[in-house]
């Protein structure tokens, strides 16, 4: 039988964009944060970070080191995955205002538009409610995309209020993976992070029961 490890292993996929921000949280709330650039460090996960940065070169560089299918592989096969900002555009089944040549991850049911917010020069920071103990999340959106349209299965977690983007979708969860709009990283506030990493550690549990299920009926 399987145990359930201690510190869950979750990458940070490490091609472009603020990994380093990620991996600390990620340590901080007792998980084994790891880098991902090259296929063989995505198998050894248990779950991975998608960071923000710039989505087509991210995707670009994945599909460079072999890292796109395989990822695309893992995450429909149930790997829990976290997106934030370009990770939300990855993560998306569908995109508006893109490259004709776009890539993506996929899995998540959802159309996400790039840039939405507008352009670097008009990121900016705002409170958005996500449900979670300890009120509002004070987030950061540079560049930021939003979420257009979800799917049946999407749970919309956050919406941005009392602005001109009034309503907008700025966080969700679909299954085992997570997307927000902003950049919980760079602003201290742990909660996101810790959401996903329950969730990684929820699926390692259903997974060992699982196993522990199937050794039973082959006793």
């Amino acid at each position: 039988m399987s145990a359930t490890p201690a510190r869950p292993v979750v990458g940070v996929l490490a091609l472009q964009g603020d990994v380093r921000e990620h991996l600390a949280t990620l340590a901080a709330l007792g998980a084994e944060p790891v880098a991902v650039r090259r296929p063989e460090e995505l198998a050894a996960v248990h779950g991975i970070v998608l960071p923000g940065g710039e989505s087509t070169t991210i995707a670009k560089l994945a599909a460079r080191s072999g890292l796109l299918q395989p990822l695309r592989r893992a995450v429909r096969a149930g790997l829990p995955a976290y997106g934030s900002c370009a990770g939300m555009i990855l993560l998306a089944d569908r995109i508006l205002d893109a490259p004709p040549d776009q890539e993506t991850v996929g899995g998540l049911d959802v159309t996400v538009r790039r840039n939405a917010f507008g352009r670097q020069v008009d990121s900016f920071e705002s409170e958005v409610d996500l449900g979670l103990d300890g009120g509002p999340l004070h987030a950061v959106f540079i560049r930021a995309p939003w979420v257009e349209k979800a799917g049946a299965d999407v749970r919309v977690l956050g919406r941005i209020v009392g602005d001109a983007a009034d309503g907008r979708i700025v966080a969700v969860r679909q299954g085992n993976l997570v997307a927000t709009s902003f950049h919980p990283e760079l602003t201290g506030d742990r909660r996101v992070h810790a959401l996903f990493v329950d969730i990684v550690r929820a699926h390692l549990a259903e997974q060992a029961g699982a196993e522990a299920g199937n050794e039973e009926g082959q006793a």
